[in-house]
């Protein structure tokens, strides 16, 4: 690996209005490495990446790339600087083709006589598709036409296809499938051979020393230090991290399952045409089912259907305590359900909208006398529910898209549980989270289950669906093909044979 350094930060600072989100980083990335940068949800993390991706401009310090001055506008200019970002939530425009959203800020290149030429767009976006394995996406097609995780490779041949110096890979990987992650780090690999450098932020911290050359910790916005990957541990890094020894674990210590309770929701030979195949089961108070697979399984498709967001075919899911059948979010929540998406900023949250809002979004009933809503009696439910949550924020008045990733999932949470459901279906609830938080999440889970809540875990992390859940669905092909109970001979080796 060259010694020679491609990217240095001097002193950057990033303040919003009156909060610091990054205070005086310094450190340099070297041609043809992969960089971890690391910390907990709010330590700075994106916040540096997009101020070198050129989606936020810096309030002081500087940047020197290849020696020269970087100061980026736009991600357009800063891909013409050879940087190029792919974040963890979506940013394929869905009015947009596949090739349009590749060729985005490049459609000079297909322009003759101020017209593009889409045929010949498409026709590169098809060659491109094609040397990534991704055959199946058509580029002449609307990209909302494909799911996430296809999206995501989209996303991935748009910022790699012209050999960036610099790829930043924030959090995408929490996203994918086993193969779409296979993909991406088969192209990470092939372009450090080629001479890019990249950055990878991620909370899988297995990932970060497996992948990695050297790692840089940030800890409330602040840097805390730069090694080298040789022998690092995970404990290593979790010191650094948080400033201190992590004593415990995440999940629970218990081998007791909660299956006894009375049944709380039937599900009853449930299709969808294409996605879902007679899926059956029940759902019991006070236990935490676990729901797991492939991302093609189904098992995100069921978590919908559960809570009236997908139509069935066919099927029934009951409510046993009303005997109420769901056909209808409004019906789901009426009976006492909530629902959290994997995809929170485009399904669970309205990003440019307050924490204020966001919370009491759907929970006006609860509030207003006389049909009318007083805004302090709104604010202090908000900051009640926030605070509870132990959401990191100035005030609730602040505005979502301002938050990390951690803090957001507080807020749909807060939101959720401030109607006191009796069951909650939680779908990638931890998905780009950092270890505190998470520990925090799972640690809520468990309060919840105490006071008699059933919980849906629909979760792709496997770990998660051993250290929690009372039983465990796996999902293959649209079929609930296994149901594993809680044990000590539970292991990941036993689920993944389930999945594949």
């Amino acid at each position: 690996m060259s010694e020679q350094i491609l990217l240095k930060l001097e002193n950057i600072t990033k303040k919003f209005g009156n909060i610091t989100a990054v205070n005086s980083v310094s450190f340099d990335i070297r041609k043809g490495e992969i960089h971890g940068l690391i910390g907990e949800n709010g330590s700075g993390k994106s916040t540096v990446s997009s101020i070198i991706s050129g989606l936020y401009p810096c309030t002081s310090g500087k940047m020197l790339l290849e020696g020269e001055a970087y100061e980026p506008t736009d991600l357009i200019c800063a891909n013409e600087k050879g940087i190029s970002i792919i974040v963890q939530e979506m940013s394929t425009i869905e009015e947009l083709t596949v090739a349009e959203n590749i060729f985005l800020g490049k459609e000079k290149g297909f322009s003759r006589a101020g017209m593009i030429r889409h045929g010949q767009m498409n026709q590169k976006a098809q060659e491109l598709l094609a040397a990534y394995g991704l055959e199946h996406i058509r580029a002449d097609e609307p990209v909302e036409k494909y799911g996430f995780e296809e999206r995501k490779l989209v996303e991935l041949v748009k910022n790699t296809y012209f050999h960036p110096k610099l790829l930043i890979v924030d959090e995408t990987t929490t996203a994918l499938s086993v193969e779409g992650k296979r993909e991406l780090l088969k192209s990470v690999w092939r372009l450090k051979e080629e001479g890019t450098a990249i950055i990878i932020i991620s909370h899988d911290l297995n990932e970060i020393i497996e992948l990695c050359d050297r790692i840089t910790v940030l800890r409330d916005g602040s840097f805390v230090t730069t090694i080298e990957n040789e022998g690092t541990t995970e404990d290593e890094l979790k010191k650094y991290m948080i400033g201190r020894e992590m004593e415990g674990h995440y999940y629970r210590n218990d081998m007791e399952t909660h299956m006894d309770g009375k049944e709380v929701l039937k599900v009853e030979n449930v299709s969808v045409k294409g996605v879902l195949d007679r899926i059956s089961f029940e759902l019991h108070q006070g236990e935490i089912l676990g729901i797991g697979g492939l991302t093609d399984s189904g098992m995100h498709e069921l978590g919908k259907v559960l809570f009236g967001a997908m139509k069935k075919d066919s099927g029934r899911v009951t409510v046993q305590k009303s005997g109420h059948e769901i056909e209808k979010i409004s019906g789901a929540i009426r009976e006492g359900i909530a629902y959290t998406s994997k995809n929170r900023d485009r399904e669970g949250l309205v990003l440019n909208a307050s924490i204020r809002d966001n919370i009491s979004l759907g929970n006006w009933r609860l509030i207003q006398k006389r049909k009318l809503i007083s805004p302090k009696t709104e604010y202090a439910f908000a900051e009640t529910h926030a605070k509870a949550m132990q959401t990191k924020m100035e005030h609730v008045d602040q505005f979502v898209s301002t938050l990390s990733g951690g803090n957001k999932q507080k807020v749909v949470l807060a939101k959720w549980i401030a109607q006191n459901p009796d069951i909650l279906i939680l779908d990638s609830p931890t998905r780009g989270i950092d270890i505190k938080v998470k520990s925090s999440i799972y640690s809520f889970m468990q309060d919840l289950v105490k006071e008699k809540k059933a919980i849906i875990l629909i979760s792709e992390e496997i770990l998660e669906l051993i250290g929690m859940s009372d039983r465990v669905l796996i999902l293959k092909n649209g079929k609930i093909s296994s149901e594993l109970l809680r044990e000590d001979t539970l292991t990941e080796e036993k689920i993944i044979n389930c999945m594949i």
